[in-house]
């Protein structure tokens, strides 16, 4: 029991510690701190509300969607008060009999509120209205009501476009845990699975990566965070993918890739972060998005490759199990890129077949190739 523990704190450690030293996490988000930022810049955010508003976290929307009302209700029921108390129609005023009021039924506080709140959300219930002889209210109820238009629209707007917010959409594409180096037609790649949970397509959907790791010039200049562009590609070419089901996309090392002066013993000892990105636009919204992902040497798997996940059923159906999507198996691999290039016989390509567990044989009977004049 307490090795289990013990187990599971050692990795929950690590699993803290990969997540610090990554400039982007697992599920895309950024983890950078902006420091020592000029107190003039930050009003820079309030010029561009809209994008404040919609950017901030749910909890403070709704906070401000509560405060926005019930602070306009509250200060147009001051008013409204006022107004009555101007117009001697509060009880403590004792009004005569034939007293007419601004507004029927608010002798205080209270109902001064409740008639601002029935009044800004023209909920109007019947046992307050104005009256025609304060021009004051008229004026009141009529700033009221294009204010309180205003606010609805400006929640409104926030509301649903944070609801729409395209990096929503984003949660539905998933990557592989894991990266893994293998042969494959005849090149040593590095290859990385993508997968749509949804069946509706992401349309002009465009992969890259970058790699970012600290390097040191000729002039002792050191560098933090370098970037090096990283080309992934699949069979049909890397732009304009047909993503209705999961891609596998692999980067060819070659004698221009970072990863060529690396080898099997080595990788994991290095220092850097591949980033990769995927953008596309949703096609049932039509907005543009991104998704990002990250991994670090830890999670890169040097000789494997990954198990088939799609299959074809006797009926005709295609199948994806998603329980193989980032499993992978050993290959023979030279165990490094320039030996994989330059040496005679490191070129270990398995030959073994992997079966897909899931796959359902069929019978296909092939018509006579008979040409009828």
């Amino acid at each position: 029991m307490f090795g289990s523990l013990s187990k599971r704190f050692q990795d929950y450690l690590v699993e803290r510690r990969s997540r610090r030293t990554r400039l982007v996490t697992k599920d895309g988000r950024c983890n950078i701190e902006f420091g020592n930022i000029k107190y003039s810049n930050h009003f820079a955010f309030l010029a561009d509300f809209w994008t404040t508003f919609v950017e901030i976290r749910w909890r403070f929307v709704l906070f401000l969607f509560i405060a926005a009302f019930t602070l306009s209700w509250f200060i147009f029921g001051l008013l409204w008060y006022w107004i009555a108390r101007s117009n001697g129609d509060l009880t403590w005023q004792n009004p005569e009999s034939d007293h007419t009021p601004c507004v029927d039924n608010v002798v205080g506080l209270t109902t001064a509120f409740l008639y601002s709140l029935e009044t800004q959300t023209t909920i109007g219930y019947g046992g307050r209205a104005i009256t025609p002889l304060c021009p004051g209210a008229v004026a009141l109820i009529i700033i009221q009501s294009l204010l309180g238009a205003i606010i609805n629209c400006f929640m409104c707007g926030v509301i649903l476009s944070k609801i729409s917010l395209p990096k929503k959409r984003a949660k539905t594409i998933t990557f592989s845990d894991m990266a893994v180096i293998s042969p494959k037609n005849g090149s040593l790649c590095l290859s990385i699975r993508v997968a749509n949970l949804r069946k509706t397509l992401m349309i002009g959907s465009q992969i890259y990566g970058k790699l970012l790791r600290t390097t040191n010039t000729q002039d002792g200049e050191t560098i933090i965070m370098d970037q090096v562009n990283i080309d992934f590609m699949m069979d049909a070419g890397k732009d304009n993918l047909f993503f209705v089901c999961p891609l596998t996309l692999y980067h060819v090392i070659d004698k221009s890739s970072p990863f060529f002066e690396m080898a099997v013993d080595t990788l994991h000892r290095q220092e850097f972060e591949l980033v990769v990105f995927l953008d596309g636009t949703a096609e049932s919204t039509s907005s543009a998005c991104q998704v990002r992902t990250s991994f670090i040497p830890q999670e890169i798997m040097w000789g494997y490759n990954f198990l088939p996940i799609i299959s074809r059923s006797k009926e005709g159906k295609y199948r994806v199990d998603f329980s193989n999507f980032s499993k992978a198996v050993p290959v023979a691999t030279a165990h490094c890129a320039y030996c994989f290039h330059n040496i005679k016989g490191n070129h270990h390509h398995s030959k073994d077949g992997h079966d897909n567990q899931g796959f359902e044989v069929i019978d296909i009977n092939d018509p006579p190739n008979v040409t009828k004049m």
